[in-house]
């Protein structure tokens, strides 16, 4: 007896799909782009919802696009402060590009690094059951210990095959790094996964360790590309719109719900809660520790630069290119 009101999406089955089709829908004219973002209120869905036939409040709109992973931060942000003029035309772009290799059964890959971590007995957001009056004791100032220090996560999220892979780097959030990560991430997971593949589609933020300005990014690229023998395409997202990267709401915000509340006492328990992360949809991480150093500020000079085998797009070459292997 009892057992409590079944969840509404038990008792409305095609009621998460259809959220999902009316977000993805909003992809600004491509209700099949792999790349979601939208502006639409929490009451617009759910009027959207009632007039599909399910019986929902705005309030539970809310409830399940958090459980899809969606930030409502993330979508104010495209209301506020200065946009490029060409923002919309480059989140097309970038649902086409991304698109097009997808159906080509090429890999597609959104990257970015996840804020760095205290490692030590340190307070970690959220809440988790635990006995009453017995909570984790940390301690009461964050200042960094010497002996472990921080470290940097850095993630590929595979978005056809909904998983991802985090290099826990202990050292500099560089270039190098980021291109180590990818690297990682084909060696272990990639090339098995896509065994024909001949070219690989990131898309990155403009700023950071993988941001369009910078020379390293490319040469390590270039690197990347010829020890692969894979033609390697890139699409930036406009400045200000980091949000939008599908990493963010489809890998880092499942890590951080998976350890909230949890200090992250060594750097083997950050690679652990990280690979232990799961979604209700499928999502599977892979985690592994990066203990390589990685020398900062690095000068990459013109000739260096000259000798990367780059190809703007005829759209926002600034944004947009692609490094092809030199042999």
């Amino acid at each position: 007896m009892g057992g409590g009101r079944r969840p509404l999406t038990e008792t409305d089955p095609t009621l998460l799909a259809d959220l999902e089709a009316l977000v993805v829908g909003d992809a600004r004219g491509d209700p099949e782009s792999p790349l979601l973002w939208t502006a639409k209120s929490v009451r617009v869905l759910a009027r959207a919802l009632r007039e599909r036939g399910h019986r929902v409040s705005h309030e539970t709109v809310a409830k399940l696009l958090r459980s899809l992973g969606y930030s409502l931060q993330a979508n104010r942000k495209t209301k506020e402060g200065a946009s490029h003029p060409d923002r919309d035309a480059q989140f097309a772009h970038i649902n086409a590009t991304a698109k097009a290799a997808i159906d080509a059964c090429q890999p597609v890959i959104s990257v970015d690094t996840k804020k760095k971590e205290l490692i030590g007995d340190f307070k970690n957001g959220g809440r988790e059951w635990r006995p009453k009056g017995d909570p984790v004791l940390v301690r009461s100032k964050d200042f960094k210990d010497k002996a472990l220090g921080k470290v940097n996560p850095y993630g590929v999220y595979d978005i056809a095959l909904d998983e991802g892979w985090v290099s826990v780097g202990i050292d500099a959030d560089t270039a190098e790094f980021a291109v180590a990560s990818i690297d990682s991430w084909w060696t272990h997971l990639g090339q098995d996964r896509y065994p024909d593949a001949t070219r690989l589609t990131i898309t990155a933020d403009c700023g950071g360790s993988n941001g369009n300005r910078l020379r390293l990014w490319k040469v390590a690229l270039q690197r990347l590309a010829d020890q692969t023998g894979l033609q390697i395409q890139v699409c930036h997202f406009p400045p200000g719109t980091s949000k939008w990267n599908k990493i963010e709401h489809r890998l880092f915000s499942f890590i951080a719900r998976n350890w909230r509340g949890q200090p992250l006492l060594s750097r083997q328990a950050v690679v652990s809660l990280i690979a232990a992360t799961t979604s209700t949809k499928g999502l599977k991480v892979y985690a592994q520790l990066d203990e390589n150093e990685y020398e900062r500020a690095i000068k990459i000079s013109d000739t260096a630069l000259a000798a990367v085998n780059l190809h703007p797009d005829a759209f926002h070459g600034e944004w947009n290119y692609t490094i092809k292997p030199t042999t």
